[in-house]
């Protein structure tokens, strides 16, 4: 039975850049069921980041739905999708987006914080725990490396308990050793807390872990992948 957590009707994209207006994405139809795990695969300016970042209420659609958890995204002002991503999403991207003046320990316990989570430091130790952080959390993103970094920001995406976990490029600022660990633990993270992960990837080993792939072409689901979603 069809149980979409993210469903997106025709929605499309447009941005205006010095150039004009620029089309990004193009009647976009998608339904990402519950518990899966999507990869969004294809060539560099294909529309894979812009539509993780739909989905993630990031990019507000300029054309049809996006409907994450029976709530429509695009009827959301930017107050209500600030706390409907702090609710229900965790965000990892290429970059570690850590705030550089607090500790990783900080950086985790802010989102819960913000959330109105009693319990944010002592979930935020348990979640450094997890990713196996637990002695590096009095440090400062300077003094952690990179692969520390983004494992600090998977811990912070993962606190929440988010239904909808979404990764752009997850291990792109990472060696191979590092990027392998990153994914292990973002895969353990998701099966621990039953969400749904839609993963923006160049790595065909990456993209072969995910339930389903789409690739995207000039900012359209690819025909072939077209084919598979309709069936």
């Amino acid at each position: 039975m069809s149980d979409p957590v993210i469903s997106l009707n025709n929605a499309a994209l447009s941005l205006d850049g010095n150039a004009g207006r620029v089309d990004i994405l193009h009647q976009i139809t998608l339904d990402v069921q519950r518990g899966e795990t999507l990869g969004l695969i294809g060539p560099s300016g294909s529309g894979k980041s812009s539509l993780l970042m739909l989905m993630g209420g990031l990019e507000q659609a300029t054309g049809g739905s996006v409907m994450a958890l029976g709530q429509d995204l695009t009827t959301m002002n930017e107050d209500a999708l600030a706390r409907f991503r702090r609710d229900h999403m965790g965000i990892v991207f290429q970059s570690f987006h850590l705030i550089p003046t607090m500790t990783a320990l900080e950086n985790v316990a802010v989102p819960l914080e913000l959330a109105g989570h009693k319990d944010a430091f002592d979930r935020a130790e348990a979640e450094l725990k997890t990713v196996g952080l637990e002695q590096r959390a009095g440090h400062y993103p300077s003094q952690m490396s990179g692969g520390e970094q983004q494992r600090v920001a998977l811990a912070r995406a993962s606190a929440p308990r988010p239904a909808i976990l979404l990764a752009d490029e997850p291990t792109g600022n990472l060696d191979g050793a590092n990027g392998d660990a990153i994914m292990d633990l973002l895969f353990g993270l998701r099966d621990r807390h039953h969400a749904t992960l839609v993963m923006v990837t160049h790595s065909r080993e990456l993209a072969a872990r995910c339930d389903r792939t789409i690739r995207l072409r000039d900012g359209h689901i690819d025909v072939a992948d077209a084919v598979k979603v309709a069936e």
